[in-house]
């Protein structure tokens, strides 16, 4: 979770969250602000919307972090039964996740390696497991490897087809490159404010394929955000592992 109201750019911050209705209902938000009308997000992809409004709830615009907010209807995800709105706030990262698991375009039998043990990259893991796939995860710190065997993740060894970069730095990425197998692919999570620091050798010898991967998007006419949110819902260990400390607003 981002600073609270009233943090340095004058924003009340806040994209991952969910809320109660007045009605009771129990919802969590997916904060992407879209057109609905340009080419991509017709084709579902509203997440590379064009217009000009395009952009996301709580960043660089007022949002979650606050005792009631109102947003769109159709901003709204229906928490499914077995997820409770204390925990909905990972339905927005974990949607993150399970868009990137979705953009690796994973084939039956392809092992799958995630850089990077915080909660996206614990996400990740948890959401190719889900479908099915051999997982584990590169961590830094003790914690992260604990959290990883709550989850039945283990520790790489061998060659993978699939590596995810869940870390963002370039050490992460030579650590991709490292793990992938030649002709393999590595889908960038991590996020680089400026130029990505590519490890040219390995990449080149090893033919590497570079995806890309940022927010969630729609595909048979289902939300990724619904998904994560079955994800969770089907999995409780995800968010007692994942959740660490809360917090009031104040």
């Amino acid at each position: 979770m981002n600073f609270a109201a009233g943090g340095v750019q004058g924003y009340t911050y806040g994209h991952e969250f969910a809320g109660t209705a007045t009605d009771g209902r129990c919802y969590a938000v997916e904060p992407t602000v879209y057109c609905g009308e340009c080419a991509q997000c017709r084709l579902g992809h509203v997440q590379r919307c064009i217009a000009q409004e395009h952009g996301t709830l709580g960043i660089f615009r007022d949002d979650g972090m606050c005792d009631a907010v109102t947003v769109p209807l159709s901003m709204l995800v229906p928490l499914p039964a077995g997820l409770h709105v204390r925990d909905a706030c990972l339905v927005e990262p974990a949607s993150v996740a399970w868009h990137g698991i979705r953009r690796a375009a994973l084939v039956p039998g392809e092992r799958v390696a995630v850089v990077g043990g915080g909660s996206i990259g614990l996400l990740a893991a948890a959401a190719a497991r889900q479908e099915g796939f051999d997982v584990d995860i590169e961590v830094r710190h003790k914690h992260q490897r604990i959290a990883a065997e709550r989850l039945e993740v283990g520790s790489p060894e061998g060659i993978y087809d699939v590596v995810i970069d869940a870390a963002g730095s370039e050490p992460g990425l030579a650590r991709c490159a490292e793990l992938a197998r030649p002709g393999g692919r590595v889908v960038l999570l991590g996020v680089y404010q400026h130029t990505v620091p590519l490890p040219g050798v390995a990449g080149l010898v090893k033919e590497l394929t570079y995806v890309h991967s940022i927010a969630y998007s729609r595909h048979d006419g289902i939300r990724d955000t619904e998904q994560a949110a079955a994800l969770l819902a089907g999995h409780p260990t995800i968010a007692e592992t994942v959740i660490t400390h809360r917090f009031p607003l104040d």
